[in-house]
């Protein structure tokens, strides 16, 4: 395409807070930037006054902010931004107690709940004190199995306001995904809800709960909170238990006394999928991840206070935690627990414009399950308030750009994004001052020097490498939980390259100075020697109304590698030669001749992570008879059973 599928407006950019921002920096840094080549130049190059000017244009609350923006400089892992800092993560985010609206929340069709910023403080403030009345300090772990609801962001700041860790994962998980992730980091508090609701049905998890708490012998407190019924049934569990209500009681909840802790203080408690072992606990700082955040929210998002933002995300994905995050930034939050798609495909969208919604975020993956459903939301919906659209999880492909600016809405910024739950935040994403084109995810974010390299370690302008950045930004994890000496951090992000962050992503450079995502680095397939990223192979099939979703993997075959693929078909198509033959020719065309795979097989269901990402190492592995170690780290662990001795790939 030799034309952008949207353009800003000058007269809006010229408004923007990314512009206020670099005036900012221009003012009291002396600098002379222009352009978002010129910021991303200088957050890469002057680290100091880069981040010491998000500080203070954002606003960040602080008891002290002390005179040194870094400690120990360019080394990874090492750097330690604002060593001399003391602030509270919850302080920054309740800013406000007035009366306007800070979250709205829907439960599919059977619950809503509408807060102002004074209730949210009140309930806070009466959950802290809970918590600190039954002997809650700095550094204990408070843990949640909870949907996406009002609760699970009052608990979390109720903790964090007193120095506490906070991690938390949704209620579908099987009880051994949930003693896999918080047994190891022995918390002392769990907040669950009493059921939840999924495509219209009442989900009870009592049965699962009680298994939770009497395996996570670290408990001393459970709260349930009321959700699918009223609590009591869970609730009288055992002595630890406690409905929410009856422990936070109905008293004003006052003043909170938001503890001071340093800067590289933990934080959030994050974990990996899973899939290849048990988790690896990722422990993210309080102020680490509060300038990304705000850094994500206002220069590249450029939310305003009281813009209304959403993010379909579960409590298992760093997508709410970024998401709890925009409060900082006076946003009021949109809440959603369900299925995006009950009662029908309209739901997100019949949120969307009753309540104005400015950011809609969503993943991949949904945008091109509305477009396989025929439906065209912009032809049945106002959405005149959306100004951006936000898409992660896996590789935004190009007729999903055009599917947006076709059936979604003409004028709005479509943001491609990728980054992850290892710093909690985005690598590349969107810049509000250029065009989007199709395919290609805009630019690196400020702050983080994005390289693309090859096999060995050298800068490419042109092909497909690694994603690296070369240079320390304040939301690299402080460590992996009970990881003495820091080895297993060590090998996660710097074993490939000394000194440099590897994060796993086979990448490219555009000739508009955009970014293409090609899948993992892990899962790239290697028929010949050659690199092929899956993410090429999905953006042909799925072309195709006859496919559903596609997985590939590469088989060990013959002293080599073949392309092995996996396609879910749409309801009353059969894999005849026909479409195997026109699967083939599209990735032909379309990708290039290493790309066709050598096999094409029907299966009913793909695996998948918790988060809804397709697993294609799982798949590997079961193809290859290796053992699962960990199925339970999966939303849909019985669809492995469908790869394992499968006639096909005998021969």
């Amino acid at each position: 395409m030799d034309q952008p599928l949207w353009t800003p407006d000058p007269k809006i950019v010229a408004k923007s807070r990314l512009i206020r921002f670099r005036d900012h920096i221009n003012a009291t840094e002396k600098t002379k930037l222009e352009s978002y080549s010129d910021m991303l130049r200088y957050s890469t190059t002057e680290l100091d006054g880069f981040w010491n000017a998000v500080w203070e244009f954002c606003g960040v609350i602080a008891s002290v902010k002390g005179n040194r923006v870094q400690e120990n400089p360019g080394k990874m892992p090492g750097t330690l931004f604002f060593p001399d800092a003391r602030l509270n993560f919850a302080e920054n985010l309740l800013r406000r107690r007035d009366d306007s609206e800070c979250l709205v929340f829907r439960g599919e069709d059977k619950v809503q709940v509408r807060m102002t910023w004074a209730e949210l403080y009140d309930e806070v403030a009466r959950a802290a004190a809970y918590f600190k009345g039954i002997g809650l300090t700095a550094g204990d772990r408070v843990v949640a199995m909870m949907p996406n609801m009002p609760e699970t962001i009052i608990a979390m700041l109720a903790a964090t306001s007193l120095g506490a860790i906070w991690s938390s994962c949704s209620p579908d998980f099987g009880v051994n995904g949930v003693t896999d992730r918080f047994g190891q980091i022995d918390p002392k508090i769990l907040i669950v809800s009493d059921g939840y609701f999924y495509n219209g049905k009442t989900i009870d998890i009592a049965e699962k709960v009680r298994q939770i708490i009497s395996d996570l012998s670290s408990l001393e407190k459970v709260l349930v909170v009321p959700y699918a019924g009223d609590g009591r049934g869970i609730g009288k569990t055992s002595d630890k238990t406690i409905v929410w209500r009856d422990a936070l009681g109905d008293a004003p909840g006052g003043d909170i006394d938001f503890l001071q802790v340093p800067f590289n203080s933990p934080l959030y408690i994050l974990f990996s999928s899973g899939t290849t072992g048990v988790p690896k606990c990722i422990v993210h700082s309080v102020g680490g991840v509060l300038l990304q955040n705000l850094k994500e929210h206002q220069l590249t998002g450029g939310l305003e206070p009281d813009e209304r933002v959403f993010y379909f995300s579960t409590c298992g994905w760093m997508m709410w935690n970024w998401l709890a995050g925009a409060l900082a930034s006076e946003c009021t939050l949109m809440l959603y627990d369900g299925s995006p798609f009950y009662p029908d495909v309209s739901a997100l969208f019949d949120y969307a414009e009753a309540e104005s919604w400015a950011v809609f975020g969503t993943s991949a993956k949904y945008i091109d399950a509305v477009k396989k459903s025929g439906y065209r939301p912009g032809d049945n919906h106002n959405l005149d308030s959306i100004r951006l659209i936000c898409s992660t999880g896996s590789p935004l492909v190009p007729e999903s750009f055009s599917f947006v600016y076709d059936a979604f809405k003409r004028d709005v910024h479509l943001a491609s994004m990728s980054g992850g739950t290892d710093l909690c935040g985005c690598f590349v994403g969107a810049d509000s001052t250029s065009p989007v084109w199709s395919g290609e995810i805009q630019a690196p974010s400020l702050g983080m020097s994005i390289e693309i390299w090859d096999d060995d370690g050298k800068p490419m302008t042109e092909g497909k490498g690694e994603l690296v950045c070369t240079v320390p930004f304040p939301s690299m994890p402080l460590m992996f939980w009970s990881d003495e000496g820091g080895q297993k951090y060590h090998d996660a992000y710097f074993a490939r390259y000394d000194n440099i962050w590897c994060q796993g992503d086979f990448a490219e450079w555009t000739t508009n100075g955009g970014i293409v995502i090609h899948g993992r680095s892990d899962a790239t397939l290697n028929p010949g020697g050659v690199r092929i990223g899956t993410a090429e192979i999905y953006a042909q099939v799925e072309k195709l109304p006859e496919i559903v979703e596609a997985l590939a993997i590469g088989q060990s075959w013959d002293n080599d590698t073949r392309v092995v693929l996996f396609v879910i078909l749409a309801e009353g198509v059969a894999l005849d030669d026909d479409l195997a033959a026109r699967i083939k020719r599209n990735i032909f065309t379309g990708a290039s001749p290493r790309h066709v795979p050598a096999r094409i097989i029907a299966v009913k269901d793909i695996p998948r992570t918790k988060s809804g990402k397709i697993t294609e190492i799982a798949v590997r592995d079961i193809v290859h008879g290796r053992t699962i170690k960990n199925r339970e780290a999966l939303a849909n662990p019985e669809a492995l059973d469908l790869f394992i001795d499968l006639p096909e790939l005998q021969s």
